[in-house]
């Protein structure tokens, strides 16, 4: 069998804690009553936020990302007539305030033992690109589709036997 092809059932038997990045201290991480400018400060430079109930927990209980706030920047608007109360969240109708009034509580997670192809196959089938591996439901780390893609691609350029 040729090394190319070898390392593909290798590569997607690794765990989720052989691709993360050690170490969360670079998670973009909020507390769930973070104020929503707090949140804005941080996706000025990330793609996304972990909300967790509180710094010292770590529990994680949603994500922000830079699709859910553009609800929040640009609501729709209310027709002309509406039965009931409507549930618009929004800075323009004050109802969007803290981290916990715009996360998205439904997360798909995965554990540090998770293999690659068990997060692939989590990641194609709900349509996410990034997953929060925890343990305990405390997050450790973050596993993202561009982590994996930079480590399969070093991990086929190397070839012992070619003499890289």
């Amino acid at each position: 069998m040729s090394e190319e092809k070898r390392l593909i059932p290798e590569f997607y038997k690794l765990a989720a804690e052989h691709i993360i990045d050690k170490g969360v201290w670079d998670l973009p991480l909020v507390e769930k009553d973070a104020d929503i400018h707090h949140v804005l400060s941080i996706l000025r430079g990330k793609s996304h936020v972990w909300v967790v109930d509180s710094m010292e927990n770590k529990n994680v209980l949603g994500v922000i990302t830079e699709h859910d706030v553009l609800s929040i920047l640009a609501p729709k608007k209310l027709p002309p007539y509406v039965f009931g109360i409507p549930d618009i969240k929004s800075l323009h109708h004050g109802t969007a305030n803290t981290a916990s009034d715009i996360m998205a509580k439904k997360l798909v997670k995965c554990s540090p033992k998770t293999s690659i192809k068990e997060v692939l196959n989590k990641m194609n089938d709900y349509g996410v690109r990034r997953l929060p591996v925890t343990d305990n439901g405390r997050i450790v780390g973050e596993i993202t589709l561009h982590q994996i893609i930079r480590k399969y691609y070093a991990a086929t350029q190397y070839h012992p036997l070619k003499g890289d």
